[in-house]
């Protein structure tokens, strides 16, 4: 029989030899218990058990895995677990990462039970020399719970005990009596509900104690005697009392990621009992008195006046009971090495937050928090928390922390990029990476680095100078940031003072811009609402992730573009819920938000600007960008035609700049132009006619209409006129823009079918002018297919035009194909018609033999057969004399091959019954398809139109105000008109700004509000 004492100085000698062996104290323990013999075959989820252990290991910090070691039941469950997370974690390095390294955070502990110890020696699993008992197994779990570890840093001396939970899964009768002596000792339980036996027995009896017999004997199968059965009862009765400590894992429902949570609060639980420390020692007595003392002291510092009623709360904490630490007086700068402490001895693990709680590990969050609330030093040392939490994931602690009034120190910006964003295993030259961190280095590689790499490389070196340059990184890490944000879209920079996101909220946005870059969808609306203009700030969002996710897709990531493709439609969905509601509160407010200039991030723009320039459809097509588009287009008059014509008496001056009065005399003048330019092409175009002055006329007349009308474009696409719209993107963003839209394409290639025109007829003479008629018909044809945008403002007949705009590219597409088809079907054609032919590229480039190569097989198409000329039959004038047909004189005869008429029945097949009813299905679904968006296409045409037609003189009557336009520019702020009334009247333009200013401030904060009550993340 072994002795109390003796078993003592066992249970120390072994938790001495694992500390040596492994070279590291737990920050937590999990004792695994349940091998037992089974009678039921009952089959039970253990992978779900496996993930669920090794996520929750991996979020304890330093975990130790104890298990008993056998080679069947619940030891091999958990050996196998653990064996996984060595080749998932480590991957071919697995079995040279042994236990004792730091890199391996988990450790299985084989604590062998009497003829159960494994003989295979695995060097990542440490066992115990000796054969131990069950009782032995408690009692070390009792000493471990008791022992102490610095839980924050190994290198300071705040200490606390070691967190220790024991998980039960199957298990017989002596695992309920381990379960029930735990209990009693104050350790929490964890018990996995449907791993059967002993675990599912316990769950029963906690919900129900009836029919406690037959449960017993179909759950272990076997047979209960009268005293087997009351130690059992009574067993089950300990633990009822003790239930408080017991936590349940339902293994077939819940997410494996909850059994951290479960821990967690097992733990917290346990420790925050009263009579969770002895207090029969001295030891334990002399801890009160200065614990006592302790909070005396910091009561007396920090001035209380109310002394009774901080000692009802100050102190109560659990952290704070349980802290046991030399210094009597928490300054900050002893908070701030405590808690930073954690960085270099634990790792931080993503953890999914929709599963997370309080209490869930790791505990340094809880214990951290309680701790800087209990010393009063949330503001000062608050973010190194926040830090932590922000690389965990810890959505719930960031939230809480930024409510406190924490601000996150710009200085752990590098070290926030690095240690989430940066590709640590990759190597960016040497081999593709598919990460976040390629993908930024394909938009800007030199800012990536700066972004991602940089803070590795200075810490690497570690000299003093390096430490300087790594106190002023943060700088260059938020300047890259932004600057990619803005490389993304190709804006110009925005140094304006005025309007700046990140006047009061600099660390908000640059969380906000880490967590869009690092894609983490719950912080970055946390830091959303908390930022300023959210309407703007979140389409930027929205609109940064669409190109993330594109260029993810463009190199095959699928589910990281999928993922990011997600959280942008999720950021735009939010702006428009903030949109409807703000529509509903006030209209009026509502609508002109839409126009509300701001600088995010550098990008200066508007929401509905931003939203267009992006090809936001959902936005542009909002009733609050319509609303802001009608008084746009009608000028703030009567959005009717009849009052809108009415005006033209009682306010002129409106009626004649609004848009819409423009557009209609532009086409009024376009229309006139075409009229002349028909009239000059049918009548006037040869010498013998053209003397006529009428001809003259409607000849310069279209030339001066075009000119004007080509620098109208030319300011469309640059935006050298523009108080607003695309003027604060690059001149290549632009240009890319404005090409990007079907109509602009279609008028740059009527001017340049023009000017081709005037050269020909004027610098290239001849009698008959046939090539500039053709040059001026060509021209004056796409003029007309112009002419049809006037009708993309009209609801009915511009989805039309979209339509056939948009069955265009499937005509393009089904070309494509085509073509090689023609060409491949035309080739073996003439190859077999005509043999040998040597004269395919002689003569004029009209007469080359290449055309009657395509000719017949595309006219097939169409049903125009030729099959007489195909069978060597044509009725032509033709010769088979060489020298004849070679010298030009005649065409070839065909000759009569029997495969090209296979040929033809096989291509005629292909072409007339799968490639036309190809293109017909293609138009189908495209007609669907617009047909369904119909409405949200015609809007966001509708709003290039007014966008244009706002700054837009029509021609050709521009031309006599051009230098007024380009000199004064009275749309623009440093125009001169605006400087000589600032000059003139400052009181009124003082009072004008001021209140702009105001609406603009009360606007900000309506759609914080709006957005405050919509999203209660805040």
């Amino acid at each position: 029989m072994i002795s109390s004492e003796e078993n003592t100085s066992k249970v120390k000698e072994v938790w001495g030899k694992i500390k040596a062996g492994v070279k590291v104290t737990p920050t937590m323990v999990f004792s695994v218990v349940g091998d037992s013999d089974s009678f039921v075959p009952r089959p039970w989820p253990k992978t779900v058990f496996q993930t669920a252990l090794i996520e929750a290991a991996k979020s304890g910090g330093e975990t130790w895995i104890l298990h008993r070691g056998k080679d069947h039941g619940v030891s091999k469950v958990v050996r196998e677990a653990y064996q996984n997370y060595g080749v998932m974690e480590f991957e071919f390095k697995n079995s040279k990462i042994t236990i004792e390294k730091k890199e391996r955070h988990v450790k299985l502990i084989s604590i062998a039970r009497g003829g159960t110890q494994e003989t295979k020696i695995d060097p990542t699993i440490y066992n115990t020399e000796d054969e131990e008992s069950e009782n032995f197994l408690l009692q070390f779990e009792k000493y471990v719970s008791e022992q102490e570890v610095s839980f924050f840093s190994q290198k300071m001396d705040f200490r606390m005990p070691v967190p220790i939970a024991i998980i039960v899964c199957e298990g017989d009768l002596e695992t309920i009596a381990h379960i029930a002596d735990a209990l009693q000792n104050k350790l929490p339980v964890i018990i996995m509900k449907g791993s059967g036996k002993a675990a599912d027995l316990i769950v029963d009896y906690l919900q129900s104690s009836k029919s406690l017999r037959k449960k017993a004997s179909v759950l272990f199968g076997i047979r209960f005697d009268d005293t087997s059965y009351t130690t059992l009862h009574e067993y089950l009765m300990t633990i009822r009392r003790n239930r408080d400590l017991v936590g349940v894992f339902d293994l077939n429902k819940d997410d494996p990621l909850k059994l951290s949570n479960i821990i967690g609060e097992a733990v917290v639980s346990c420790w925050s009992i009263a009579n969770i420390l002895p207090t029969t020692t001295k030891s334990n007595t002399n801890l009160l008195r200065i614990q006592n003392n302790l909070l005396l002291t910091f009561l007396s510092i920090s001035g209380s006046s109310s002394l009774v009623n901080t000692l009802a709360i100050a102190g109560s904490s659990v952290a704070w009971k349980l802290l046991k630490r030399k210094v009597i007086r928490p300054e900050v700068r002893a908070i701030n090495q405590l808690l930073e402490g954690y960085k270099d001895e634990s790792r931080s693990y993503v953890l999914n937050p929709k599963y997370t709680s309080p209490a869930s590990l790791p505990l340094y969050f809880y214990f951290g928090y309680q701790l800087l609330h209990e010393s009063k030093h949330m503001k000062a040392s608050g973010h190194i928390l926040l830090l932590e939490a922000l690389k965990a994931n810890r959505c719930d602690y960031v939230r809480v922390l930024l409510d406190q009034g924490v601000e996150f120190k710009k200085e752990s910006l590098p070290e926030l990029y690095d240690q989430t964003v940066s590709c640590k295993e990759c190597k960016i030259n040497e081999e593709d990476c598919l990460h976040m961190q390629w993908i930024l280095m394909q938009i800007e590689e030199s800012q990536a680095n700066i972004l991602c790499n940089e803070y590795r490389g200075l810490r690497a070196n570690g000299n003093e100078n390096n430490k300087e340059e790594i106190g002023n990184l943060h700088i260059s890490v938020a300047e890259s940031a932004k600057y990619l944000c803005r490389k993304i879209w190709q804006y110009k920079e925005d140094r304006s003072p005025f309007d700046q996101m990140n006047t009061n909220g600099d660390h908000i946005s640059d969380i906000l811009l880490w967590a869009i870059f690092a894609n983490r969808k719950e912080l970055a609306e946390i830091c959303w609402l908390r930022s300023e203009n959210q309407l703007l700030t979140g389409l930027v969002c929205s609109a940064i992730l669409k190109k993330l996710a594109k260029k993810a897709n463009n190199v095959k990531e699928q589910i990281l573009s999928t993922d990011l493709a997600e959280h942008a439609a999720l950021l735009e969905k939010r702006c428009l819920n903030i949109m409807d509601r703000m529509y509903e509160e006030n209209t009026t407010h509502a609508i002109e938000v839409m126009d509300d200039e701001a600088v995010v991030w550098g990008i200066h723009s508007s929401p509905l600007t931003f939203a267009y320039e992006n090809f936001m459809y959902d936005v542009v097509a909002h009733v609050c960008s319509q609303k802001n588009m009608n008084k746009q287009w009608y000028n703030n008059l009567t959005p009717d035609l009849k009052p809108f014509l009415k005006s033209a008496f009682t306010r002129p001056k409106a009626f004649i700049t609004a848009p819409l009065t423009k557009f209609v005399f532009n086409y009024m003048m376009f229309f006139t132009m075409l009229v002349m330019y028909s009239a000059f092409i049918l009548t006037s175009i040869d010498t013998k006619y053209y003397v006529q002055d009428i001809a003259r006329v409607f000849e310069y007349y279209v030339y001066f209409w075009g000119g004007g009308d080509f620098i109208e474009e030319l300011i469309s696409c640059f935006g050298c006129l523009e108080s607003r719209g695309r003027s604060h993107r690059g001149n290549y963003s632009r240009m890319k823009r404005y090409l990007y839209d079907f109509w602009n394409v279609v008028d740059l290639l009527s001017y340049a079918l023009l000017i081709s025109a005037l050269f020909v007829r004027h610098f290239y003479t001849s009698e008959t002018f046939t090539i500039a008629r053709r040059m001026f018909s060509l021209s004056l044809l796409v003029m007309y297919l112009r002419f049809m945008e006037v009708f993309l403002i009209h609801r009915t007949l511009g989805p039309t035009l979209i339509m056939i705009k948009e069955m265009l590219k499937d005509l393009f597409n089904f070309l494509f194909i085509a073509v090689f088809v023609i060409l491949g079907v035309g080739i073996y054609y003439h190859a077999n018609l005509f043999p040998d032919h040597q004269t395919i590229w002689e003569g004029d480039w009209t007469e080359w033999s290449f055309w009657k190569i395509i000719y017949y097989p595309y006219w097939q198409l169409y049903a125009e057969l030729n099959l007489e000329f195909l069978e060597g039959k044509s009725d032509e004038i033709c010769t088979n004399v060489t020298s004849e047909w070679e010298s030009g004189l005649m065409e070839r005869c065909p000759q009569k091959d029997w495969t090209v008429s296979g040929i033809t029945g096989v291509y005629l097949l292909f072409s007339n019954l799968l490639l036309v009813n190809l293109v017909i299905a293609m138009f189908s679904y495209t007609f669907e398809r617009v047909q369904e968006n119909s409405e949200k296409l015609w809007r966001f045409e509708r709003y290039t139109v007014i966008n244009d037609y706002d700054w837009r003189i029509p021609s050709p009557i521009n031309i006599m105000f051009l230098p007024y336009r380009f000199l004064c520019c009275p749309t623009r702020e440093d125009c001169c008109l605006q400087k000589c009334r600032r000059i003139h009247c400052p009181d009124k333009v003082k009072k004008e700004k001021g209140k702009k200013k105001e609406a603009v401030d009360y606007r900000r904060n309506f759609q914080k509000i709006i957005a405050h009550r919509i999203h209660n993340h805040i």
